[in-house]
């Protein structure tokens, strides 16, 4: 079997990773109550949105940038990466939600890692001089455990269209089917969006969603929750 990582790729980007992923809608559970996502075209549209033109240029773009300051062993690198991160999140509940994914990711698999930089992290982390935000902390593992860039892009993106959809499953409601019908559609975007965000311009990472904050911001306001963010 000549892909020697598929199997640590499934591990690293599993949505079933006991990490608390499940209990974050990342704003979705606002845009439901708001009546924007209400069915299957619209869980469609909100799911393609958020891909294209929001973790395209945030989450994924540095995920990817993170990968690559691991690769060259760049420690001030991630650091700068990670307060870069911080700042980029302005909703509360998603920067918290991204700093304990992070960790979670990290002290899972800095179990199976023992190098230099991993355990250097983890001193930063004790310190609490780094907030270990979970798409820095998944480039970082994916290039320890040697997953090719574009690769790990397209677990990165799966991981984040599959939570997304199953969320949509539970509050819109949809059936299981619709759900499997948009995810289904998405493969072919998934892999063109790997392509883009290998090339996606240093300036642009970070584009600014602003309609996207507003309802993540909102949902700490919701009249009822079942998601944390």
């Amino acid at each position: 079997m000549k892909n020697t990582f598929l199997g640590k790729l499934l591990h690293l980007a599993d949505p079933t990773l006991p990490i608390g992923g499940f209990t974050h809608s990342n704003g979705l559970e606002t845009y439901v109550q708001q009546g924007l996502v209400c069915d299957k075209a619209t869980t469609d549209n909100y799911v393609r949105h958020n891909l294209w033109y929001n973790l395209k240029y945030n989450d994924a773009a540095l995920m990817k940038l993170a990968y690559e300051a691991t690769t060259s062993e760049d420690l001030n690198a991630l650091i700068a990466l990670d307060q870069e991160c911080t700042a980029l999140k302005s909703p509360k509940e998603i920067r918290e939600a991204s700093k304990k994914l992070g960790v979670r990711i990290y002290k899972i698999f800095s179990r199976y890692q023992q190098q230099d930089f991993v355990v250097a992290w983890g001193k930063l982390i004790q310190k609490k001089e780094v907030d270990s935000h979970y798409c820095l902390m998944y480039g970082m593992l994916a290039s320890l455990l040697e997953i090719p860039l574009e690769e790990a892009l397209h677990g990165f993106y799966y991981n984040a269209a599959i939570t997304m959809v199953t969320n949509a499953v539970k509050l819109v409601p949809l059936g299981q089917l619709d759900g499997q019908d948009v995810l289904f559609g998405l493969h072919d975007d998934i892999i063109e969006l790997c392509h883009e965000t290998l090339a996606v311009e240093r300036n642009l990472v970070g584009l600014c969603n602003i309609g996207f904050d507003i309802r993540c911001m909102q949902h700490e306001r919701l009249y009822s929750r079942v998601y944390i963010s």
